[in-house]
């Protein structure tokens, strides 16, 4: 296999030690798999918590620190975070006020931070919890019930994040991350399969000279299979998936989002057709995030994310955050 890996059983810790190594103002228990700002708990704030599988990076931990999440829990590679990852989490990151978990719909996923719920409220933790399904492309696909949870976890995380530190109750971080969800929608396309540390090999097959609408984050199957598309002809198709369902009536937050392998010489000439697009059906872009966020390890491919922003929305998606996947205003 060519990864920068040693075997497929340490990718997961070896990268927790990596990140360890390399961002002092977080605390990263590698033996549980959680991360966690250094100063938390923090005092008089709701506690963020979300997590996964690994494979998504900087989705989750790289989005841990002042701004957005407090703690995340890292699963092994496409796989869910156990309970107990998450309580542990919680239990970190309370201060009193509750804390909000952030949950993409997976099964596992929804399952598991269920059960840590109860879990962690039988330890006198208040726990809310916000369920992400903005993926417009299908339903009820190999991990899912419903639409899959994909870049507006980004978004959520971040204006959310926002939020709780300004000191907002539990009820009130809660409402703000669903009016996120709900204002959101995506739509992803692959270029190339997606290759494990266990398999070692492409997922699925991907011909030469196709591509894949609406593929998952995993590699799960989309809606169809076309040939080879040019830059603009993907932006319109993209662009009309996310509209159809999102309908916008005024400014949106864009997240034009590469898949882990595309580099950002394109993700940027792909922007430039999103931003025409949108202009061309009457929707305008108040904010737009370029760059690898929400990914698939080695896939190449491009996710577009938009959300309706009213002023409170922009407001807090321009607060201050320090994390090592998304910085700025500190």
């Amino acid at each position: 296999m060519r990864m920068l890996i040693n075997v497929p059983e340490t990718v997961v810790p070896d990268a927790l030690r990596g990140m360890a190594a390399a961002h002092p103002d977080l605390t990263v228990d590698v033996e549980n798999r959680v991360v966690v700002r250094r100063d938390a708990p923090v005092t008089d704030k709701v506690g963020l918590v979300s997590g996964g599988g690994s494979g998504h990076e900087p989705l989750h931990a790289g989005f841990v620190g002042p701004g957005m999440l407090d703690a995340a829990c890292a699963g092994e590679i496409f796989t869910s975070p156990v309970p107990d990852q998450m309580t542990r989490a919680a239990a970190a990151v309370d201060a009193g006020r509750g804390v909000l978990f952030i949950v993409k719909n997976y099964t596992g996923d929804v399952l598991n931070f269920d059960m840590a719920a109860d879990l962690a409220q039988d330890e006198g933790i208040q726990v809310a919890k916000v369920l992400v399904d903005d993926d417009v492309a299908v339903t009820d696909s190999l991990y899912t019930a419903g639409r899959r949870g994909v870049g507006a976890t980004l978004f959520v995380e971040k204006i959310a994040g926002a939020a709780a530190d300004e000191g907002a109750p539990l009820e009130r971080v809660e409402a703000l991350a669903r009016k996120v969800v709900e204002s959101s929608r995506s739509f992803g396309i692959a270029l190339s399969a997606v290759t494990t540390p266990a398999k070692g090999s492409p997922t699925f097959d991907l011909p030469d000279g196709e591509l894949e609408l609406g593929i998952g984050i995993h590699g799960e199957p989309g809606r169809e299979r076309r040939p080879m598309m040019t830059s603009r002809e993907i932006a319109d198709v993209t662009v009309d998936a996310v509209l159809e369902d999102l309908r916008p009536s005024g400014p949106v937050l864009a997240l034009v989002n590469g898949m882990g392998a595309t580099p950002l010489i394109e993700l940027y000439g792909f922007n430039a057709e999103v931003q025409r697009a949108l202009t061309e059906r009457g929707v305008s872009s108040a904010r737009t995030l370029v760059g690898n966020y929400v990914t698939s390890l080695d896939m190449a491919g491009v996710s577009l994310t938009l959300c309706q922003a009213d002023e409170e929305l922009l407001r807090l998606w321009d607060a201050p955050v320090r994390t090592p996947g998304l910085r700025w205003g500190m």
